[in-house]
């Protein structure tokens, strides 16, 4: 008799086809990550950044992932439920991924129900109140720029993704740090929970491991991220756990 599925696993900002930080042993051992997740798993939740550049071409899409969309389309025929929310760095999944791998995309800030519990789920680049981020999603959501954009032979279009995330990332280094209450996601769970009830907020983006409780008691969590570490968060829905891991990369 089989395990019921009963496992819950949320992962984001693994940046995916990073031109540094040994990116292609990042690509295997994530894809061999993914191949270990247990059978009772019944959902993985990808929250956003998990690929540094995605454009999906009619015919085009990205080299180096070959592995990881070959893992996430076994979990899928497995039946794990693959939900995504697209972060700022892989902003442009128009229906590859859906159609070839069975992703399911979730709206940034998007409330899920897990036998009876609430989730409160975002990649949290838009929430941050970061101008700069704010404005780059609206350009990479215009559907008139991303037809031009389309325009560009890939050559050069996933060239020049490639130096910019780069140079982002080089000159950004680890300057990232979980300020707890003061930290912004944090306010932006405190003013949702006046809304709306949940258990959990659960988001990505600022790359930094933390987690807190929120003033009505919700568990407050940033994921950390696949270039320096590799930690995500398991929530056991049989016994109400959730638990920090970290994937051995060796």
């Amino acid at each position: 008799m089989q395990d019921v599925p009963n496992l819950h696993y949320f992962i984001s900002d693994v940046h995916l086809g990073l031109k540094g930080f040994n990116p292609l042993e990042r690509e295997r051992h994530f894809a061999n990550f993914l191949l270990t997740i247990p059978e009772n798993t019944a959902e993985l939740y990808l929250l956003g950044d998990i690929f540094d550049f995605w454009y999906e071409y009619k015919y085009v899409i990205p080299r180096g992932l070959t592995r990881t969309l070959g893992a996430l389309a076994l979990l899928n025929d497995r039946g794990v439920k693959i939900y995504f929310i697209n972060g700022n760095h892989d902003v442009w999944t128009f229906n590859y991924l859906q159609n070839e791998v069975g992703f399911i995309i979730l709206d940034e800030l998007t409330v899920r129900d897990i036998n009876g519990v609430k989730f409160c789920l975002a990649h949290g680049d838009e929430l941050t109140g970061e101008s700069s981020h704010i404005f780059l999603k609206k350009v990479f959501k215009n559907r008139l720029l991303q037809r031009a954009f389309s325009a560009i032979h890939p050559r050069w279009a996933f060239g020049l993704a490639s130096r910019w995330s780069r140079h982002n990332r080089l000159n950004c280094g680890r300057n990232f740090e979980f300020r707890g209450e003061e930290d912004p996601l944090y306010n932006v769970a405190v003013e949702f929970e006046k809304r709306e009830k949940v258990d959990y907020f659960i988001f990505g983006h600022m790359h930094t491991a933390g987690n807190n409780l929120t003033p009505k008691g919700a568990g407050f969590y940033i994921l950390g991220e696949w270039i320096y570490g590799c930690d995500y968060l398991v929530y056991n829905s049989m016994t109400k756990e959730m638990v920090w891991q970290r994937a051995n990369m060796s």
